[in-house]
């Protein structure tokens, strides 16, 4: 059996400002429909991803913004960041972990993942390893992003 991960609802505080940042950020709008003033739904689709995310008015009672360490995976990291960048998104800058691949948050809310004791080093992972790349940004309610290059996936994915 398959189970393909469809969709995540992301807890924000205002469905316009939200909608609006990730049409900038260049995902797609699938559907923005209202039923009434109590329920609205829209959901957006990263390029290129399968998986959407959606939000709105009566979806969610999670805090806004408690979203963190949310992976969109892209092939070329300088790439994303120009193009992110380059739209008005407010990305960190690339950087890679000292101690490899980045795995748990901090109780501070870095959604860098790093384990105690590793650190985030500037730049590209020095041997351009699949998997060692990062950046990050945040949508206007604070829900976590962290892009990772990926050129070579791992055997069996």
């Amino acid at each position: 059996m398959n189970l393909k991960l469809e969709m995540i609802v992301l807890p924000v505080s205002d469905t316009d400002r939200a909608k609006a940042f990730y049409e900038k950020a260049g995902f797609r709008l699938d559907v923005d429909y209202t039923a009434n003033e109590e329920f609205r739904v829209v959901h957006l689709t990263p390029p290129g991803s399968e998986c959407s995310i959606i939000f709105g008015e009566g979806m969610t009672p999670i805090a806004p913004g408690s979203f963190q360490g949310l992976y969109l995976i892209v092939s070329d990291i300088e790439e994303a960041h120009a193009d992110l960048a380059g739209r008005g998104i407010e990305v960190s800058e690339i950087f890679h972990d000292a101690g490899g691949l980045l795995y748990h948050g901090h109780e501070d809310g870095d959604v860098t993942h790093r384990e105690p004791g590793q650190e985030r080093l500037p730049g590209i992972h020095p041997e351009r390893a699949s998997y060692g790349s990062f950046l990050t940004f945040s949508d206007p309610d604070g829900n976590g992003w962290v892009l990772q290059e990926v050129s070579q996936r791992l055997p069996g994915r």
